[in-house]
C-alpha cells in the first residue's frame, strides 16, 4: 500500500475497522465519516476488495458489504486502542495507531482479550443478535453458554460484556479474557425478557455521595483532589457498575468509616443507597444489614 496516499489509507482502515468489530459498511458509513462524495466512497470499497477480496462481501438485500468467513485484518491493531474506539467513539479513521501529542504514561492492563475473540462479540452487540460462547469461570469453571450481550464494560481492570446468560436465565457480565470459540446465532430470536431494557440492575440509576475518609486529618486536600462541592461528590452511576467504582477508588462502604489504611480517602455518606444493588461484595467493607 505504499503507493496509497495517507487519507486513502485511513479511509481503508475504517472499512476494516468496521467489518471487523462491526460486521459490516456501507459506502454512507464513508461519506458520514469523511466528509466525500458517494462517487470516492465506491472507490475506496472497491480498492479495498481488490486489497483483501476475502474479507468482504456484498450484501444484495442490505444493500452494503458484509465480514466474510474468512476475514483476515488488513492492518494491524492494538487492543487498547480498539476499545477505546468502541467505547468513546474516537479514532477509528486511524485505528491501527498514531503518534501522542503529549507524552504520558499510563499503567497497563495485566490481560488484553483476544481481538479475534472481541470482534464476534462487538458484531453480536452492534447487530442485536445471541452468541454461543465457551465460558471458564472461577466459580463454576468451564461451561457452554449461549448469551445476548448488549454492552462493554470496562471496570478499571479488565473489560466485561454485558449480557443476558440463558443458561442462568439473568443478566450478568462476562471477563472478555475468559470467553473462547465465539459464534454467532443470526437465526436464534432475541426474546423481549433477554433485551438490555429488562435488565434491572442496568436500568437503575444511583446516587452515590462521596465524602472525604472520616480517619484523615486533612480532609481538605481530598475535597480540593476531587473538586467536591460543600465537601460531598455526587456520582451517578448504574447499579450494574457500582461495585466496580466503589472497589477502583478504594471507596469504604462500612457504615461508620472505619476501614484504616493509606488507600483509603473516599467514604460512601449515603450507604442505604446501595439497598438492593447485586455486586457490592466487592465493595471495600460493605457488610449487608441483617434481615
Amino acid at each position: 500500500m505504499e503507493d496509497i496516499n495517507q487519507s486513502q489509507k485511513e479511509r481503508l482502515a475504517h472499512i476494516d475497522f468496521r467489518l471487523y468489530f462491526l460486521g459490516s459498511v456501507g459506502r454512507s458509513d464513508l461519506v458520514k465519516r469523511f466528509g466525500i462524495k458517494e462517487a470516492a466512497a465506491t472507490r475506496d470499497i472497491a480498492l479495498y476488495r481488490e486489497l483483501a477480496a476475502d474479507n468482504i462481501e456484498y450484501d444484495t438485500i442490505a444493500k452494503l458489504y458484509r465480514v466474510s468467513d474468512g476475514f483476515k485484518p488488513l492492518f494491524q491493531y492494538q487492543a487498547d486502542t480498539v476499545l477505546a474506539a468502541l467505547s468513546q467513539g474516537i479514532g477509528d479513521n486511524n485505528i491501527a495507531g498514531q503518534k501522542a501529542f503529549i507524552p504520558s504514561e499510563t499503567p497497563s492492563q495485566l490481560s488484553k482479550p483476544n481481538l479475534d475473540v472481541l470482534s464476534v462479540l462487538t458484531r453480536a452487540i452492534y447487530n442485536k443478535q445471541a452468541v454461543s460462547i465457551e465460558y471458564r469461570s472461577v466459580s463454576s469453571g468451564f461451561t457452554s453458554r449461549e448469551i445476548v450481550p448488549f454492552n462493554l464494560v470496562d471496570n478499571g481492570l479488565r473489560w466485561h460484556i454485558r449480557a443476558y446468560d440463558r443458561r442462568r436465565e439473568r443478566f450478568t457480565d462476562f471477563v472478555i479474557t475468559r470467553i473462547t470459540q465465539p459464534k454467532l446465532l443470526p437465526d436464534s430470536p432475541i426474546e423481549e425478557h433477554e433485551q438490555s431494557q429488562a435488565d434491572i440492575q442496568w436500568n437503575r440509576i444511583v446516587e452515590l455521595e462521596l465524602v472525604a475518609h472520616p480517619l484523615l486529618n486533612h480532609k481538605e486536600t481530598i475535597e480540593v483532589d476531587y473538586g467536591m462541592e460543600d465537601g460531598v461528590l455526587d456520582i451517578n452511576v448504574r447499579a450494574a457498575v457500582a461495585g466496580y467504582l466503589l472497589r477502583r477508588w478504594n471507596v469504604d462502604c462500612s457504615a461508620e468509616g472505619k476501614l484504616e489504611g493509606v488507600e483509603y480517602h473516599l467514604w460512601l455518606r449515603n450507604r442505604q443507597a446501595l439497598y438492593g444493588v447485586d455486586n457490592l461484595v466487592i465493595a471495600p467493607g460493605f457488610e449487608r444489614d441483617p434481615l
